[in-house]
């Protein structure tokens, strides 16, 4: 059986577990005094009720924060192509053009086109799994000599880019271009973590002496979008969202690269890199390169022109009062706005509510598709704040910005 067919985020398969799981813990007391001479037996009913009642606490978890939703993609070894893609590209796209007819197709329904593929970093070397949505005017004849505006999109931990249907992500979409609430807009989901994901938080950083994960999300795959994709070069129409740690990652991206983003949109983000049991040694002691994380500090040493929204739950005190801490902090020529909703805690339901005026408020704030041949000032004049060097493979610095 494909692994990748194994829902972990089905009720019906939540349900058979809760079910053989109560059985199992019944179980155990009701054969005690009968296999009182059979201990093996008696070893195995509890193992099972253990592991059963593990794997119940795992799957609800799961559910509620929409981490994995198939095997596969908890093991890493998920076909993307049965988990909400439409198609499969070769190696960083180069094979796009071949998937025209499909696109086609989802156009005249007014749907996008979801593709997943391999993308490997020109500066990092870095080789992850990203889903790509196109807009249904992106094979439309009339849209051809133009560029469209970028939201990349960033998972949270320990998630990938499978979680891009999970959230319903492409039908939002869809009706949101439709609806002209957003312009049309190629959408990258990268993974930010790589392979093992469990134990594994980057936070987004480019680890102090090890794995160059900004530079990846950052140069590698915005000079990978301009070059086969066709998007547009300009700052203002580089949006970076997410929602927890992609929440986070996208604000501090955004702060730290000036230049190449105009935007960033954080559902119940952090102002910081979390330290706890899932997140490895990322800074080794480098407090320069702590601080050149920390989306608190670079809003009131480094303000530059972007515009940031982030949004978090009335029950989520840590990342209100994290978001609080940024408003604080802001200088301008930088924009700071937030919003407080109720909320479910911090969980997909809560994020998956706001998935609408999020892209509503991106579609604000963003530049519609421009002319292809028009040559425009990318950076906006906008100067990149010397970041130190973190001695990670690629990872980016003052001189080569």
């Amino acid at each position: 059986m494909n692994l990748s067919s194994i829902r972990l985020d089905s009720p019906v398969n939540m349900i058979v577990v809760v079910v053989l799981t109560l059985l199992a813990i019944i179980a155990v007391p009701w054969c005690w005094d009968r296999w009182k001479r059979k201990r093996l037996w008696r070893s195995a009913t509890v193992l099972l009720a253990v592991v059963l009642l593990v794997l119940t606490t795992g799957m609800a978890g799961n559910m509620i924060g929409g981490f994995f939703p198939t095997v596969g993609s908890l093991l890493g070894t998920g076909v993307y192509s049965g988990q909400g893609t439409d198609a499969e590209a070769a190696q960083n796209g180069e094979d796009l053009e071949k998937l025209r007819d499909t696109g086609v197709a989802h156009a005249r329904d007014g749907k996008g086109t979801v593709v997943h593929m391999k993308v490997t970093g020109r500066r990092t070397k870095l080789t992850r799994d990203v889903t790509v949505y196109l807009p249904p005017q992106y094979f439309d004849a009339a849209y051809k000599e133009l560029r469209f505006p970028v939201v990349e999109w960033l998972p949270n931990y320990p998630s990938g880019p499978e979680v891009f249907a999970v959230y319903g992500m492409p039908q939002q979409l869809d009706t949101a271009i439709a609806r002209k609430a957003l312009p049309p807009s190629v959408v990258i989901v990268p993974d930010p973590t790589g392979v093992p994901k469990v134990g594994h938080d980057t936070e987004c950083v480019d680890e102090v002496n090890g794995t160059a994960n900004d530079t990846y999300l950052t140069a590698d795959l915005r000079d990978w979008a301009l070059q086969k994709l066709g998007v547009s070069p300009n700052r203002r129409a580089w949006t970076m969202a997410g929602w927890s740690s992609g929440g986070y990652c996208a604000m501090n991206l955004v702060t730290r690269h000036p230049q190449w983003y105009g935007q960033a949109v954080s559902v119940s983000g952090y102002d910081k890199a979390q330290v706890d049991a899932e997140t490895e040694d990322l800074f080794h002691g480098r407090q320069d390169i702590n601080d050149a994380n920390n989306v608190r500090v670079n809003v009131r040493l480094h303000p530059s022109p972007v515009e940031i929204l982030a949004i978090s739950g009335e029950k989520e005190s840590y990342e209100s009062f994290a978001i609080d801490q940024i408003r604080a902090a802001a200088r301008p020529p930088l924009q700071f706005s937030s919003w407080r909703i109720p909320d479910a805690g911090h969980n997909m339901n809560t994020f998956k509510s706001q998935i609408p005026d999020i892209l509503t408020w991106i579609g604000a704030h963003t530049l519609a598709p421009s002319p292809a041949g028009r040559q425009v000032e990318t950076t906006g004049g906008v100067v990149p704040w010397p970041l130190p060097r973190s001695g990670a493979q690629g990872a980016l610095a003052d001189t080569d910005q």
